[in-house]
Formats: structure tokens, sequence, C-alpha cells
């Protein structure tokens, strides 16, 4: 069965690791894993491209190889190498180990030049061959040209909106896949909409706010995205409650609510409200969760500053 790899950022760790899992079971729930300091490797017949291209602290990607022979017996590899014009090595040291990257580089370019017509390119080259050094291993492994999908723009935003890296690896987190639809009771600009629209998720937006509802629709419609936007409380997810499959959402702690009640209270509500069997991945300030009875299955803090950390619960 076809590896793959992805080398994520280290900067919040166990939630990069997890996003690029959590993709790959939304897809092959059978499909393996291992983790290797901030590479992951997926056993699955899921394209590593697809992975790829929905993950937000993805950083390297590409197929994974045991060995450097396979590059030239195992035939698709092969294949690849005889029709690209370019390629290149990279060396990424993982380990405390410091090693001479640059020879081993060298040494890797020689040998592929022999056995294929491509030759090396530093700049944008077809396919780069990765040797990967971590404490315990080594693999190899070797990446085609790869351009992820555009950003969605926003024509209009707002200082406390949520963070799009952070809200699409909540998308990610909640096993939502193409085709179902989420919703977000709480959608102020629209960044859930965009970011599960241009992933090719249905999305329905929710908040009390006109002003934010028409902000929402107004980037939408820039993006040439459809998306539900209702000017409703929260609890209009009671009405529609068949409509959608899972729910993405930033509680909000900084500004007043059509209610006028505290960030805990509102989370509280909104747990209570949530149907059984529905994706959910919530986002809200530290503390307001500590009374909350609800089993999630994972929670990620996110250090923002001095007062404030933000915390992600995944049911």
């Amino acid at each position: 069965m076809p590896e793959s790899f992805f080398i994520v950022s280290k900067d919040n760790l166990e939630l990069a690791t997890d996003e690029v899992i959590s993709i790959v079971r939304s897809y092959d729930r059978f499909a393996k894993t291992q983790v290797f300091s901030n590479i992951v490797i997926i056993q699955s017949t899921i394209p590593w491209q697809t992975i790829a291209r929905r993950a937000t602290f993805v950083k390297i990607a590409g197929l994974l190889l045991r060995k450097l022979s396979n590059l030239f017996l195992d035939e698709d590899s092969y294949l690849l190498l005889q029709n690209s014009s370019t390629f290149s090595c990279r060396v990424i040291n993982l380990s405390s180990d410091s090693s001479d990257t640059t020879e081993l580089e060298r040494a890797m370019g020689s040998m592929i030049s022999k056995f294929s017509q491509s030759k090396v390119s530093l700049n944008d080259p077809d396919v780069v061959v990765y040797l990967i050094f971590t404490e315990d291993q080594a693999f190899f492994g070797f990446s085609p040209k790869f351009v992820k999908d555009e950003r969605p723009k926003k024509v209009r935003g707002h200082p406390h909106e949520l963070d799009w890296k952070l809200c699409r690896a909540m998308i990610n987190l909640s096993g939502i896949k193409e085709d179902e639809t989420i919703c977000d009771p709480f959608c102020g600009t629209g960044t859930t909409l965009l970011e599960a629209s241009s992933m090719k998720i249905n999305s329905i937006g929710i908040d009390f706010d006109k002003k934010m509802c028409d902000v929402s629709r107004e980037n939408i419609k820039a993006n040439g995205f459809k998306s539900e936007i209702y000017n409703e409380d929260f609890s209009y997810m009671d009405k529609i409650v068949d409509s959608f499959d899972g729910i993405v959402t930033d509680i909000p702690y900084g500004r007043a609510s059509k209610t006028s009640e505290g960030p805990e209270k509102l989370l509280e509500k909104l747990v209570s409200k949530i149907p059984k069997r529905k994706k959910v991945a919530i986002m809200c300030k530290k503390g307001t969760e500590k009374n909350l009875k609800w089993n999630f299955a994972k929670r990620y803090e996110i250090y923002r500053h001095k007062s404030l950390t933000r915390v992600i619960l995944v049911k």
C-alpha cells in the first residue's frame, strides 16, 4: 500500500499532526499512521495531494520510499524521473545530529543523474527527492511539483475575526468531507464559510448581527461561493438541524451577544443544543469550558498573548 509523508509545523505540533491524521481518517478509517518528531507517515490509498491540499500546517509532503533504490526499481518512480526535465535533492534533518547536508545532497544528485535524463535544478524543479532524518530513522521520499489551491479572499474583515489557519484546521479536525455541510452559528465575517467552501464543503452561517451577515454575504459573493446565511440567534440551529453534518465555530468572548450573556453561559447553551452524531469543533477562551459537561475527544490550547489563551474542543 502506498506510503506518504507530511512534515508539519512545530508550532502547535499536536494539533498539526492530528489535523493530517483526521483528514486521512475522514476518507479512509483503516489508514495506518506513524508520527516521528514533526513528520507524519500515512499508509493509505488516498493520494497525498488530497491530504496536502486540505491541511493547514503541512510544510512539505510527498510519496515515501524506504530505500533510495526504489526510485529506480519502482516503475512509477522511475517513469516520473525519466519524464521530468529537472530535479533537486533535499536533506531534511529532524534529528539532533548535525550532518553535512550539502554533501549528502550532492551525492544523491550525482547518483540520480546517472540513472535518469533529468538535470539538477535548484530553482523550481519538476521533482524533489528527499532524504529525511529523525532521531531513530531515515526515509527517502519524492514530491512532484505541487501547487496548493488559491486562498479565498476577504473584501471585508473584522479585528476579532477567527484566524483562517485555525479555522481550516478545526474543519479538518472535525472530520467533515467534501459535499457534506458545515454550520457556523456565530459566523461573523464568514471565515468558516469561506474555508469550507474552498474545500468543496457546503456551509451554513448564522449570526444575530445583521451587519455581520451582510459582510459574510459580501465575502462569499466575492469568491463566487454559495452559502446559506441566516440573520438569527444561534438557537436557529434547531430549525435546520437536518441540513448540516457538523458544527465549527468560535464562541464570541470580547463582544456583546444578543442576550448579553457571558461566554461561559453561551458555550453551555450551544453545547446543549448540539444534536448527537454531529461532527463538532469549537474554539473558546480558556477557562470558559471548565464547567462544561461534555465529553470532547480532543482539547488543544492556542497561546495568543499573556492574557489570552484560546482552546479548541473537538468531539
